[in-house]
């Protein structure tokens, strides 16, 4: 098997104390690794391919003419915990913003919303089960799903806004790997988000723009970038270990993607021009690649995504991408290694690690240019 196919071949060792557990004081505070990749390439000029920089230095790789694109999705409170009638505790973790269905036939002064969620308990509560989180907020398991997930259905009252109640009742649904004894505090509320969020309906952030600060944003406008959003809604599935040792064989998940045609249009019209595409995370990545056909046009659409980027894949939108260190063997691993090669990926990895780079979502940021 061709090694970049191989799982085996993205594992990588990382100290314990390299994983960020705290987002950085200040957002553009973080690290910046460089890569360049044409240099990277190059045997002659390989020592020049890696430059080790601050995340406010990230202005300097931009021209007047290049376009940035975000994702502007917005992390919704995913996490929430009740108690069954016997007093036992239950944690629901929602793997999408549910969707409102309108009144409570059975309380006129109430509304439904229904979701899916993962379930944990030491004894699952039974088909039909209700479930209280608070005074506002009550679950109903309407059915068990395969894996631990579980339909639901959510009451509440009809005068207040769903989300307002699950930001009071709520939690930050944090990757697994970053530990709150006490929970997730006010400061993970506000810096577990991107600047520019909008649109409610991720369970992860994008976490390439928590790097991002309204005065980087402007200065770049200022010196004619042209900045733009689309939204995809992060899923669980980004948490989702690969399983299968051919990385081929594994299924990837799907995300909710949205890009406006005055996205699409600004994109076009800058690689016209020669600019370049700076995508904003793999999240993004996938989006702009999944739109742009096999032409590399960008197209409007409103839909779900499957793309699975692994190397070998040629790239058609997308020229340099802003992103984070991601974890051993995974599916986002597979997708930055498609763009620079896994090799150099790895190795720009290794000179993260040698130079104390704070790792995944809360950790440091990496460019990689063409």
């Amino acid at each position: 098997m061709n090694d970049d196919f191989s799982l085996l071949s993205y594992d990588y060792t990382l100290p314990q104390e390299n994983i960020a557990q705290h987002p950085c004081r200040q957002r553009d505070g973080s690290k910046l690794l460089v890569f360049d990749r044409a240099a990277g390439n190059d045997p002659d000029a390989a020592g020049d391919a890696i430059q080790h920089k601050q995340f406010s230095d990230i202005l300097h790789y931009f021209g007047k003419d290049d376009i940035l694109v975000l994702n502007d999705t917005k992390v919704f409170p995913a996490r929430l915990q009740g108690r069954k009638e016997t007093g036992g505790k239950v944690e629901l973790f929602l793997l999408n913003f549910p969707r409102e269905n309108g009144t409570n036939p059975t309380c006129p002064d109430q509304r439904i919303a229904r979701a899916e969620a993962l379930l944990k308990s030491s004894r699952k509560p039974p088909q039909g089960a209700a479930v209280p989180i608070d005074e506002e907020l009550t679950c109903i398991i309407e059915k068990h799903l395969d894996s631990g997930h579980v339909a639901i259905r959510l009451e509440y009252p009809k005068h207040r806004s769903l989300l307002d109640i699950l930001g009071n009742c709520g939690s930050v649904p944090l990757p697994p790997y970053i530990e709150r004894a006490s929970g997730t505090s006010e400061n993970d509320r506000n810096r577990y988000q991107t600047v520019y969020a909008r649109n409610t309906g991720a369970v992860a952030a994008p976490t390439a723009g928590l790097h991002f600060t309204e005065p980087i944003l402007d200065t770049l406008r200022q010196r004619g970038v042209t900045i733009t959003s689309l939204t995809l809604h992060v899923g669980y599935g980004t948490f989702a270990p690969v399983r299968t040792e051919a990385i081929k064989e594994h299924a990837i998940h799907s995300e909710f993607i949205s890009i406006p045609q005055e996205a699409a249009d600004s994109i076009n019209t800058a690689k016209r021009r020669g600019g370049k595409v700076w995508a904003v995370g793999t999240t993004t990545v996938r989006a702009l690649e999944y739109s742009g056909g096999n032409d590399g046009k960008v197209t409007s659409l409103d839909g779900w995504c499957d793309l699975y980027i692994i190397p070998g894949y040629s790239f058609k939108v997308i020229d340099n991408l802003i992103t984070n260190f991601h974890l051993p063997k995974s599916s986002l691993l597979f997708l930055v290694s498609a763009l620079c090669g896994r090799k150099q990926l790895l190795h720009c990895y290794d000179e993260a690690i040698a130079h104390n780079y704070r790792f995944y979502s809360y950790g440091d940021a990496m460019a990689i240019l063409t």
